[in-house]
């Protein structure tokens, strides 16, 4: 399956969790953010190992 889509939605804690997971894919401003232009397929494991690890479940994909 190819990632067409990352995303974090409203309630983000700022855990730092998945910038820990998959740093290519995601940073830390105020609260986590998904870094633009970057190939969410090369990191397709990394990401979906953010999301389901999220205390807050969060992270969405498409």
């Amino acid at each position: 399956m190819a990632l067409k889509k990352v995303e974090i939605i409203e309630g983000c804690i700022a855990c730092g969790l998945c910038v820990d997971i998959s740093p290519e894919v995601f940073q830390m401003d105020d609260l986590a953010t998904v870094i633009e232009g970057v190939n969410y397929s090369d990191h397709e494991e990394n990401v979906k190992e953010a999301a389901e690890s999220c205390p807050v479940e969060v992270i969405k994909y498409e």
